[in-house]
């Protein structure tokens, strides 16, 4: 019965975040959502903010362990964005890029939830850098990259791209239509015979600092 009570808090937390907002968002609005007491907030979790990071946590792991099969089968990057913009279409209409905008947010003006809300990033970036490792490997990128950088690059990409969305979807869209035509850059390269990797490979070894 506690760990049932413990999820209709989380959910119930997230919920409240997409309909009414971190400003709205209290121990009476989540209880309401969760359909419990609002005192078994403080019981559970012992105040508001410790509630709100642990949500984000259940909320990021629970989106990640959704896409970590179909991840695991990318093979390049141009299929890793492909996804992405499929994945980016489904969490705002799941209502997932909300929540992450209202904890960002909160995280301004409330630093509590900073360390959670960027442990819930750290998941998809995981996740992503393992892909990326993977796939650029195999090509003549994969000695001049950082995996790890790059990831973190793409998720803010990403982060930024869904948020703006809400006040320019059609800047977002060729935001995204963007990021594709770099990863037909990296196809381009990979298409390359031996000699002309080599040579693209030592160039970029003279170009490098």
């Amino acid at each position: 019965m506690s760990a049932d009570t413990k999820t209709k808090l989380l959910e119930g937390t997230l919920r409240t975040l997409i309909e009414q907002g971190i400003a709205k968002t209290s121990a009476r609005t989540i209880a309401a959502a969760a359909g419990v007491n609002q005192a078994l907030v403080f019981y559970h979790f012992g105040s508001v903010d410790e509630l709100l990071a642990a949500a984000c946590r259940h909320g990021a792991e629970q989106r990640v362990s959704r896409y970590r099969d179909r991840l695991a089968e990318v093979s390049s990057l141009s299929e890793l964005l492909e996804f992405g913009r499929e994945m980016h279409v489904e969490e705002r209409a799941a209502g997932h890029v909300a929540v992450l905008g209202q904890l960002l947010a909160g995280a301004q003006t409330q630093p509590r939830l900073a360390p959670a809300t960027a442990a819930g990033l750290a998941l998809w970036i995981e996740e992503i850098e393992k892909v990326l490792t993977r796939v650029l490997s195999a090509t003549p990128l994969g000695e001049f990259t950082d995996p790890s950088g790059l990831a973190k690059a793409l998720a803010a990409s990403f982060v930024g791209i869904e948020l703006y969305e809400g006040v320019d979807p059609d800047g977002a869209n060729r935001a995204l239509d963007a990021l594709e035509q770099l990863s037909l850059l990296v196809t381009a390269v990979e298409d390359l015979g031996p000699l002309a990797q080599r040579a693209f490979r030592h160039r970029l070894r003279r170009a490098r600092p």
